[in-house]
This record gives structure tokens, sequence and C-alpha cells, in this order.
């Protein structure tokens, strides 16, 4: 049973007093990752390319505290069939697919044949470094991102309980700052909108 996560997070250069206080608690790790995240200039679902899966996640919901609530959608390894990529198109980019002239496309056909030739869709490589912390229950991570080799920093507290997101987020002194997710940040910095 998948038990989906409220998510609050923010980016930029700098955080301040709440950064302070993240870091006086014990790092529980430190993850490095390369991925493709795929945007859609007419949708704002989450759709990456991580670990050779295609992994999407839909925003949910959006609650009163602007926390919002992210469900796993699909994943899908290469090569990937055509009746997923369907789905990627209809429900996710919600744009029509091109004339698939495929069963099944690898990694590097995807990419080439089917995602660059569509004008709607931008491919940007994304770099992380994240750095774990466990806050009152609540999974809490400093991150140092590149999208398409632009630095950019994150924060972010996350849990299956949105009340205890919201009440990390206030204990940090991180309320001040915007909840702003990857996809919108992403867009912001490649320059398009949706």
């Amino acid at each position: 049973m998948i038990i989906p996560r409220w998510e609050w997070r923010t980016f930029g250069q700098s955080f301040g007093a709440a950064e302070e206080k993240i870091r006086a608690h014990t790092c529980e790790g430190t993850k490095s990752s390369q991925e493709k995240y795929i945007l859609s200039k007419v949708s704002n679902e989450n759709v990456k390319i991580r670990f050779d899966l295609v992994d999407v996640k839909q925003l949910k919901e959006i609650n009163a505290d602007k926390l919002e609530q992210w469900y796993p959608a699909m994943k899908s390894g290469f090569p990937i069939e055509r009746a997923a990529l369907t789905r990627l198109f209809d429900e996710f980019f919600k744009i029509p697919a091109p004339a698939f002239t495929r069963d099944a496309y690898s990694f590097d056909e995807f990419l080439t044949e089917v995602i660059t030739p569509c004008d709607a869709l931008l491919v940007v490589d994304v770099e992380k470094e994240r750095h774990a912390y466990k806050i009152n229950d609540t999974t809490v991570e400093i991150a140092e991102t590149k999208f398409n080799g632009v630095p950019m920093r994150t924060i972010c507290v996350e849990h299956t309980d949105p009340a205890l997101v919201i009440a990390t987020v206030r204990e940090l002194g991180a309320d001040g700052f915007n909840n702003v997710n990857y996809i919108n940040a992403m867009k912001s910095a490649v320059g398009i909108s949706s």
C-alpha cells in the first residue's frame, strides 16, 4: 500500500537561521544523483529519469497550509513500451502522443526519437547532492542542485502527516519562505511557464 507523502520545499541560495537549525541535527546520510527531468509546457507533473527508470509523481492535493501531496503514479524501465509511452503523453505530459515507429524504445531512442523532437517538452539535466536529517520524525533535506548546470539550493520537509510537516517547518523558522516544488523551480530556472 502506497501512502503518499506531504511535502514543503523551497529554493534559494541561503536559508539563514532555518538552515542553521537543520544543521544542528545529525546528518543521517548524503546521496548524489544525476537525473533527467522532462518538463511539459502544459503540465506540472513530475516526470524524471532516475536509475534507468521513468519515474512519475502526480500532485494530488494542496492543503490549507499550502503543503503538497505527491503520489507515485508510474514507474517504467527501458526499453519502454508503446502503451507506457501513450499513458505518459496522455496523462502526464497532457499533449498528443507522436506516431510511435517502434513497439519499445531504449533510453537513447526514447530521448532522441520521442522526447527531443517534441516542441512542448524540454529535458533538463539535474544534479543533486542531498543531505538527510530526521527532525520530529519528518525527513528534512538540504540539497545542492544544478539545473542544466545552473546551481540552486533547496530545503525540504516531508512526511505522511501534514500536521507534522507544517509544525516542523514552523519550528525551523522556515515558514517565511514560499513553498516551491521542483517542477516550478526548474521551469523558472530554464525560462518556461505552463
